[in-house]
């Protein structure tokens, strides 16, 4: 996978959460993913189409979750419901459009459909394409995500 991409969905997710969670997120080294089952508790799921085919799946473990969708409306949310389900999709929505657009900069063009979210202990991610994903990780001072992406 070319770097540039993985590049592109690092410093979205980074940007996303300092300017919308008020959080800093720190990236870990990508590695390999050949099953289907999420690393997180919530998990919002985009499809890709274009210079790019496949999917980007956010996954985040609950203490994240609920400390960045606490942060984003200013109220302390204490449990998974349909609100921290929307807002989980809603940054999948815009971590990948920040990312599609560093991605237009490189010659791409790569649109997106509608996210998805799927939650729970020991979920499936279940991507477009079959195969191994990439996997960036990150931490937080409330926990720990990925950056789930399986595209070619």
């Amino acid at each position: 996978m070319n770097v540039d991409v993985i590049n592109a969905f690092s410093d979205s997710s980074i940007n996303v959460l300092k300017i919308m969670a008020f959080m800093d997120a720190t990236a870990g080294k990508p590695f390999l993913k050949k099953d289907k089952l999420a690393i997180g508790d919530v998990s919002g799921i985009i499809i890709f189409s274009g210079s790019m085919t496949g999917s980007l799946a956010l996954s985040f473990s609950e203490t994240c979750i609920l400390k960045i969708v606490s942060n984003m409306l200013g109220e302390e949310i204490d449990s998974i419901n349909h609100m921290v389900q929307d807002t989980a999709a809603e940054l999948t929505n815009i971590i990948s459009g920040d990312a599609r657009k560093r991605m237009q900069s490189k010659g791409l063009t790569v649109t997106a459909g509608i996210p998805s979210v799927v939650s729970g202990q020991g979920h499936e991610i279940k991507h477009a394409l079959d195969g191994p994903s990439i996997i960036i990780p990150f931490n937080t001072a409330f926990g720990s995500f990925v950056v789930d992406v399986n595209i070619r």
